[in-house]
């Protein structure tokens, strides 16, 4: 076949198969249009998913009406000079209406704020139409019918109407975060409106738009990010790593206000998050990258979506110092999200009238407590039983009363801990501790609110973060075992552990070959104290199987780190002193990360007495 010329429709036509791949596509293109105008208000309407209606109105200043058939016409653009370097716009190809017209039946309706009346040009499947005068307001309007009727095969990739909605309506809350002074509004017989409604370009408006998009709750459970490297601005912000997703959908990143999917971007995020959340969960983040456009190619794909950095290594580093220094600095929070989970759990359900018991329908009150479902306390080896020797004696004598008032005035004594300095506690961000409940979770009393702890979790954290310090300053401190302790272990083991005993060194731990198919333990970390050293060598070994070929030293370490701090912390099950669980506390309100476990599982949760109120009717 000799070598001929393609017809403008059909250069348009595949020029549309990559700018237009969904109605989604064609909504992003003529929204990115009305902000380069300059609009206040974009208002769009779809109809079947955006397949049979897509409608965009502006009142941005409007194509004058010798320009419309410019508008039309491929590789034809107003926001672009010569230097393709220095792009300040969303839209600079020149290539999306006259792709979208050549695959569907376009109209564009204009009017510019100083012209007398309005005009229209169509273009369908390709064939133009000629400039007609028309009526509207000060902007444009832009109608898309039938999408791809020019080109059926492309209708059978295309998805339900309800996936085609979410798809719009995920590309126009995307666009909004970074516009939050425009007002949007997304309608049509298909869906549900979407409104939202403008603020302001300060930082807070910033956040009120980004509250509109993610929810109310994701400021309550942000960190603000404000760094700058080399002339390159960051700033957004990022979820504390207790309130994550289960994908990372909630990510938007923007490169000079340009909404984009970057996988250096994306990256970045995921290692900045690593230390705190585990590898199935993903943070909530809106981050701003703002550079000269010299130094970034936004030119790298026709829908815009990836960008390419002069200097990758630079961007990343920003991104991932800026988060985990925000992360440090922001001090120990609780997601709010755990309060609303802990409510939903202890709302009371309907109330039982009818009761097993005697025939007198009285229940005794160890009888009644079992009932109950506490098995973890035994009223019969109770020393304190007022009320059932009350009911016992048929009644409540003084000597009854005085027991009781004693009790009770004891255990109020015993919660205020007798001092000052349980008043001084109150004020701290996790409170004085109060109980241990099933020998793991500490509960503990701000003057506001009620903190439940996972001890085991938040042992971990600290351990885990003592030992990253101590591998990144100096080495860490150990004890001599009396006897050194000797591990059976594969031959392969065995070898990989001989390998890295420098770096086992460094966290406190000797180990070094005995015989083929064993280790000798001379020395474990001190801060560990009393552990099992069979089960943490073991571990190890698996640890530095499973990573010594895929990850860096440093990552590697830190795996190790934290297997050791998991297996080296309090654990469940343990009984801890009033003064051990108060230390405990105070070191999780120093320490970085102290929110999530190494696994990324909260330490904490934390209800403010607001909650506890209308849990029982008082609020």
């Amino acid at each position: 076949m000799p070598i001929r010329q393609l017809s403008e429709t059909m250069i348009n036509q595949i020029a549309a198969g990559e700018v237009i791949e969904r109605p989604a596509s064609v909504v992003k293109e003529l929204v990115e249009n009305a902000l380069d105008a300059g609009a206040a208000r974009i208002e769009i309407v779809t109809a079947g998913g955006g397949l049979n209606l897509i409608r965009v109105t502006d009142d941005g200043s409007g194509i004058p009406e010798k320009e419309l058939a410019l508008a039309i016409a491929r590789h034809c653009t107003s926001k672009l000079a010569d230097d393709i370097h220095d792009i300040r716009s969303l839209g600079f190809r020149g290539e999306a209406l006259p792709s979208i017209g050549s695959v569907a039946r376009l109209s564009i309706r204009s009017r510019t704020a100083n012209g007398d009346s309005a005009a229209e040009i169509g273009i369908e499947g390709g064939r133009v139409s000629t400039v007609k005068p028309a009526a509207a307001n000060r902007g444009t309007t832009v109608e898309v019918r039938d999408l791809f009727f020019a080109t059926p095969a492309r209708l059978k990739f295309m998805k339900g109407e309800r996936a085609e909605s979410s798809a719009t309506s995920d590309v126009i809350k995307r666009i909004a975060i970074a516009f939050p002074a425009v007002r949007f509004t997304l309608a049509g017989s298909d869906r549900s409106t979407l409104e939202l409604p403008a603020t302001d370009g300060s930082p807070e408006g910033r956040l009120r738009r980004v509250a509109q998009v993610m929810g109310a709750d994701f400021p309550a459970n942000a960190i603000a990010i404000d760094a700058v490297r080399d002339g390159v601005h960051l700033a957004g912000h990022v979820s504390i790593p207790s309130f994550s997703r289960a994908n990372a959908l909630q990510q938007y990143a923007y490169v000079n206000g340009r909404p984009v999917r970057d996988k250096l971007i994306a990256g970045a995020i995921r290692g900045a998050f690593a230390d705190v959340l585990p590898r199935d969960r993903h943070a909530v983040t809106v981050l701003f990258l703002t550079l000269d456009p010299a130094i970034v190619d936004v030119n790298v794909h026709p829908a815009k979506a990836d960008v390419r950095f002069r200097d990758p290594g630079l961007v990343r580093g920003l991104i991932v110092g800026a988060i985990r220094e925000a992360l440090a600095n922001a001090g120990i929070r609780a997601a709010t999200s755990g309060a609303a989970g802990m409510m939903a759990a202890f709302r009371p359900g309907a109330a039982s009238y009818a009761h097993p018991g005697p025939a007198n329908g009285h229940r005794s009150y160890e009888a009644a407590y079992r009932a109950s479902g506490f098995a973890g306390f035994d009223p019969s080896r109770s020393s304190q039983r007022p009320l059932d020797a009350g009911f016992a004696n048929g009644g409540f004598g003084e000597n009854d009363q005085a027991a009781f008032d004693a009790g009770s005035l004891h255990s109020a004594d015993a919660r205020a801990g007798q001092d000052e300095a349980a008043e001084t506690l109150l004020g701290m961000a996790l409170g004085a501790a109060r109980a241990q409940v099933h020998e793991n979770y500490i509960v503990a009393q701000t003057r506001d609110s009620l903190v439940i702890v996972d001890q085991h979790a938040a042992h971990e954290r600290l351990v885990y973060e003592a030992l990253k310090n101590a591998l990144h300053s100096r080495a860490v401190p150990s004890q001599m075992l009396l006897l050194p302790e000797i591990v059976d272990l594969p031959e392969e083991d065995a070898e990989r552990l001989a390998l890295h005993s420098e770096t086992l060194a460094r966290f406190g731990l000797a180990v070094e070959r005995f015989g083929p198919g064993a280790v000798a333990v001379r020395e474990t970390p001190s801060m560990l104290g009393e552990t099992n050293v069979q089960q943490l060598v073991r571990d190890l070994a698996d640890e530095i199987a499973d990573n010594d070929t895929v990850d860096t030293l440093k990552e590697r370490l830190d795996k190790i780190a934290a297997t050791m701090a998991c297996h080296g912390s309090v654990r469940s099950g343990r009984l801890l002193k009033p003064e051990e669980m108060n230390a405990l506390l105070r070191q999780m309100e120093v320490t970085p990360g102290a929110g999530t476990c190494n696994h990324g599982r909260p330490t904490y949760i934390e209800l403010r007495l607001a909650d506890i109120e209308r849990l029982f009717g008082r609020r």
